[in-house]
């Protein structure tokens, strides 16, 4: 099996690609800012956690944000969450079907698999609230090992371990989103 490199446009601090790309081994290896789009599946004030696969560069096992990815160079914060979606979960949505609620930005130092890795993204937030019936998805197994419904103190609770994957000041701004919601 052949695996291509991904790209990433290098961005400054508000989010505005610079003009170069990065390979995404370079960007993870030397902490260069990039962007990402995770995306938020609400069911019933439920959120759908994925648990990603033991051979993830990063997080390996952990659970994470319903669906995420890198932004590839060249590519729009929406198109990547569209995108994302279908690959990780099987969920062919439109941009329409997705509420952009802020961006967050996170810089994480630490050791998978025996390498260093470090990670300065801006993550495009968004939530989808169409139904969502867990057993009918189709998983990306080299990206996603098993999903599952959790409510919002579970994800503060894994946010607040900094070796968790999840992010304190994302789960406050879907936190945000649900009380105006309500």
């Amino acid at each position: 099996m052949i695996f291509t490199e991904e790209y990433f446009d290098v961005i400054d601090e508000n989010g505005v690609p610079s003009g170069e790309i990065i390979s995404r081994s370079d960007a993870h290896s030397k902490g260069i800012l990039h962007r990402t789009a995770h995306v938020w599946i609400i069911n019933n004030e439920m959120v759908l956690l994925q648990k990603r696969s033991e051979n993830k560069d990063s997080f390996p096992s952990c659970y994470d944000i319903s669906s995420a990815g890198h932004i590839t160079a060249g590519d729009e914060p929406l198109s990547a969450a569209v995108r994302e979606l279908s690959e990780e979960l099987g969920i062919n949505a439109d941009g329409d079907s997705l509420v952009f609620i802020g961006t967050v930005r996170r810089d994480y130092y630490g050791k998978f698999h025996g390498r260093t890795f470090f990670d300065r993204e801006l993550a495009y937030v968004y939530i989808y609230r169409e139904a969502v019936d867990i057993s009918k998805l189709i998983l990306q197994k080299s990206e996603v090992s098993d999903v599952m419904f959790a409510d919002i103190s579970l994800c503060e609770e894994l946010a607040a371990d900094k070796n968790e994957p999840l992010n304190e000041a994302e789960i406050s701004l879907l936190k945000k989103y649900l009380r105006e919601e309500n």
